[in-house]
């Protein structure tokens, strides 16, 4: 009897309903909340930079520099340096910086990096004349113009002179033209372009050599294959040779009016 009415109350007990699922929230609400997750660190990270940078962004103190320093002064680079020092120790541009030396008479290039706390430190490359250009201009090793109006021009510089903006082309030309003449045993004192194209040259013996506007390469072998051995003995006494023939070449002698002609044989 009494295990009738139980199992007659336990038909009629309460069944447990299933666990709901999580509230979800629209997809706009979710991606919104993680976008403001995200703006919020990043907000925060950029704070902290800002903070960070304020703090270390004391006043330049100190300038310290290093180079060679036989064509320009420490003052030099100093009074460029000058305008930048307003500027933080983080604020500063150095690339405004680098640019600023860069201007300076003789300099090559720069380095200029930060020196924590409170300096800066530069690094000064001087140019390399290795030319004279017309009057009183010098020429670096790469061929550039970059200084027009030298006070001083060191005597043992080949001179190299042509028209405005022809710079890099005579420079060229001298460095292939001066190390095939190394080889011969002969050196180039000079090099001139005209305005009608045509190329001369001296040597360091006095010696013209005029090569014309014409196959100028193959003058110049020519002159170092053939017409160099027969001036060799008799430098002092020629003025120039002229390459500007055919099949030969013509010599002009210090005491002569008319200059003597030569074939090749």
């Amino acid at each position: 009897m009494n295990l009738q009415w139980l199992t007659r109350r336990n038909r009629y007990k309460k069944r447990a309903l299933p666990d709901k699922p999580p509230r979800q929230w629209p997809k706009f609400i979710r991606e919104w909340r993680l976008y403001a997750r995200r703006t919020a660190l990043l907000l925060l990270i950029v704070g902290a930079l800002g903070a960070l940078t304020w703090a270390l962004d004391r006043p330049i103190r100190v300038i310290s520099m290093d180079g060679a320093f036989q064509r320009v002064s420490p003052g030099q680079i100093e009074k460029a340096v000058a305008p930048f020092t307003k500027a933080g120790f983080m604020s500063a541009d150095l690339d405004r910086i680098q640019r600023a030396i860069e201007s300076v008479s003789w300099v090559d290039h720069a380095r200029v990096s930060r020196s924590f706390p409170n300096s800066l430190h530069v690094t000064v490359f001087e140019e390399t004349a290795a030319a004279r250009w017309n009057e009183s201009g010098l020429l670096n090793t790469r061929g550039e113009l970059f200084v027009r109006q030298a006070t001083h021009v060191p005597a043992e510089l080949p001179r190299l002179s042509g028209p405005e903006g022809t710079e890099s082309l005579v420079a060229q030309r001298y460095l292939s033209t001066q190390g095939r003449m190394l080889e011969a045993g002969m050196r180039v004192a000079a090099l001139r372009l005209d305005e009608r194209g045509a190329w001369e040259m001296d040597l360091d013996s006095g010696v013209t050599v005029r090569l014309g506007r014409r196959d100028v390469d193959e003058r110049l072998d020519r002159f170092i294959r053939t017409a160099s051995q027969v001036i060799a003995h008799r430098l002092n006494d020629i003025t120039y040779v002229d390459m500007r023939y055919s099949n030969g070449f013509a010599i002009g002698w210090r005491n002569s009016q008319a200059p003597a002609s030569a074939r090749d044989s």
